[in-house]
């Protein structure tokens, strides 16, 4: 008896110091069962896109041993998904951008991105203000010189409606110019596809949109880009000037992220800090960001802390002088 009851002692303190190894380590035993791997939108596009890319590469590069599956829960510009997500676990995490503040801010949910765990940053595309090849403004100052001088007389293409980044991009470069950006002429169309084809038909004498709409366009002399949102010239656009270099004091990044549900732990949060700073090194995430023309934006969660908090200060201010809260 004495002697089996020396083994159970020792088993224990087996057991206790494997189990404080593993506080240690930060892991704690998570993730202990599948992932799952929000994309709040229906397949295809950007939100199901990075979602269905994360899961490839973390899975092929074997950096989470759990199976993750990408569920899709489209509705309400994201409210959906991430409703969806606020009642689950720490084992459900979902895209984000930019929407998840604006549509707070534009009084179309109560989510606030306050309510959920920020995890990363992951990528970013840049916005673009792009006109026919033989529009009379040859640079972007020329366009905002002739808005301000005569707002209503410039017609402008934006998709899939006003508040998202497309608009209040060129709401922030109007307002830098000292334009008032209520005065601004926007037409809206569906999408980013008919944005272009209005302005390819001569409808609209410009459009702001994701760079990726209109780059191939570009590059193939049918219009032309004056502007794009990065900090330095985009890879292959190096002739198309930032808007910085138009003497507008402005960087915008189109980006997308993941946030978890409210209350992760600390070391939840570390686990993903770990997988993710990982996985953006790999060679198959860089080629996942060269073949859909997006560029590297990586945060881990206390840099994505500061930055929805540094996002949502100034898409506030954007969206008061856009004037959508006075209709």
């Amino acid at each position: 008896m004495k002697k089996f009851i020396q083994v159970l002692l020792a088993m224990s303190v087996i057991l206790i110091t494997a189990a404080c190894a593993g506080n240690a380590s930060g892991n704690d035993g998570y993730p202990n069962k599948n992932i799952e791997m929000v994309a709040p939108a229906s397949p295809g596009g950007g939100w199901d896109l990075t979602a269905r890319s994360l899961e490839k590469v973390l899975s092929e590069q074997d950096l989470v041993d759990k199976n993750i599956n990408v569920v899709n829960k489209p509705g309400g510009g994201g409210e959906v998904g991430w409703k969806y997500l606020k009642s689950k676990d720490s084992h459900s995490l979902a895209v984000n951008s930019s929407l998840v503040l604006t549509n707070n801010l534009l009084e179309q949910s109560e989510l606030s991105y306050e309510e959920f765990t920020p995890i990363a940053t992951l990528a970013t595309e840049w916005q673009a203000l792009a006109v026919p090849a033989d529009s009379p403004y040859q640079t972007a100052s020329e366009f905002l010189e002739a808005t301000k001088e005569d707002p209503s007389a410039v017609k402008i293409g934006v998709g899939p409606g006003l508040g998202n980044d497309d608009h209040l991009s060129l709401v922030q470069a109007a307002s830098e110019f000292g334009i008032n950006p209520v005065d601004l002429n926007f037409l809206v169309y569906e999408g980013g596809g008919d944005v272009v084809t209005a302005l390819l038909g001569g409808h609209v004498d410009a459009v702001t949109t994701s760079l990726s709409e209109v780059k191939d366009q570009h590059l193939a002399g049918k219009l032309k880009i004056l502007a794009v949102s990065s900090e330095e010239p985009v890879e292959d656009l190096e002739d198309v000037p930032t808007w910085q270099d138009e003497g507008v004091d402005m960087v915008f990044p189109h980006w997308r992220g993941l946030m978890g549900p409210p209350d992760m732990t600390e070391d939840e949060i570390a686990y993903w800090d770990k997988k993710l700073e990982k996985m953006v090194e790999t060679d198959q995430w860089q080629e996942v960001l060269e073949n859909n023309d997006w560029e590297d934006f990586y945060k881990n969660s206390e840099e994505t802390k500061a930055f929805l908090q540094e996002q949502h200060d100034l898409y506030q201010r954007l969206v008061n002088d856009s004037g959508l809260l006075d209709n």
